[in-house]
């Protein structure tokens, strides 16, 4: 593994590493900011996973998560978002190939090679960061934007056990029944008989999380009708779930929006990974 910076960031350090992944077939880099206690031993983590576009340097720059973890002693990993490089896959649309993984495991040519986002984030990274990094790994909680939030309330869901909360901010939570879903899926698996129940929304309905969750979404989001909020919003009422889905009245789908509310994200998820 290859030590790309390393920089001093509220008593702790923020790191970028790449390293070469035999998931994906390339070299993949990501972001791992370590509070001064990782120092004195493991510490627990919490996952922010990133949206279309966006590498492994959008939140860990833009979200102001560090001071918020340096506080409560957690360390954030923010991986990238798609597999990378001159023989990689790709689209000339922003929403599908690089940058563009949706956190599944391609099964469709061109993509099945190397795209294998679910299989990397849910197994490798974490098995790197553990065997690397002071990480507590039996204390995690993952979060995540947009296209991320999708892939954190969709591994929250399918992996029981593994975290003790779950958050995001304007997540795509109904994908097989948006553009933002459909589009990707027909394209990474093929038919719609293929598609594996990578659905937040279907997650909800067949039994939910087994623990808290926090969702924040603006109500002026500009992809609202991409996002299916309401339909998760009534899955959950259903399935009785313990959190909260809050409208956050004239925000966005920014990072001026993420940066508002992550405060309190950090706070909702320190609370459960120190109980």
């Amino acid at each position: 593994m290859e030590t790309i910076s390393e920089n001093r960031c509220f008593g702790g350090v923020q790191g970028v590493y790449k390293h070469r992944s035999n998931t994906t077939g390339t070299d993949m880099t990501f972001g791992l900011f370590l509070p001064e206690e990782a120092q004195d031993g493991p510490v627990p983590i919490l996952w922010f996973l990133s949206g279309l576009t966006c590498t492994h340097e959008n939140a860990m720059t833009k979200a102001g998560a560090q001071v918020w973890a340096a506080d409560h002693g957690i360390a954030l990993c923010f991986p990238d978002t798609s597999p990378r490089g001159d023989d990689v896959a790709d689209d000339d649309a922003y929403d599908l190939g690089q940058g563009a993984g949706f956190y599944i495991d391609a099964t469709q040519e061109p993509w099945a090679k190397h795209f294998k986002m679910w299989s990397y984030t849910a197994d490798e990274l974490p098995a790197l960061v553990s065997e690397h990094f002071a990480v507590d790994m039996s204390r995690q909680s993952i979060t995540g934007h947009s296209m991320g939030g999708h892939g954190a309330l969709t591994m929250a869901m399918a992996l029981p056990g593994r975290f003790r909360s779950v958050s995001a901010f304007a997540p795509i939570c109904n994908p097989t029944k948006s553009d933002w879903g459909r589009k990707q899926f027909a394209a990474y698996w093929g038919d719609e008989s293929k598609w594996g129940p990578h659905d937040a929304t279907v997650l909800m309905q067949g039994g939910g999380f087994d623990g808290p969750m926090l969702i924040d979404a603006g109500t002026d989001d500009q992809f609202w009708d991409l996002l299916g909020a309401e339909a998760f919003a009534g899955a959950m009422s259903a399935a009785k779930q313990d959190g909260q889905l809050r409208l956050q009245k004239g925000y966005d789908h920014s990072y001026f929006f993420i940066s508002s509310f992550m405060e309190d994200h950090v706070n909702f998820h320190a609370e459960a990974l120190w109980k």
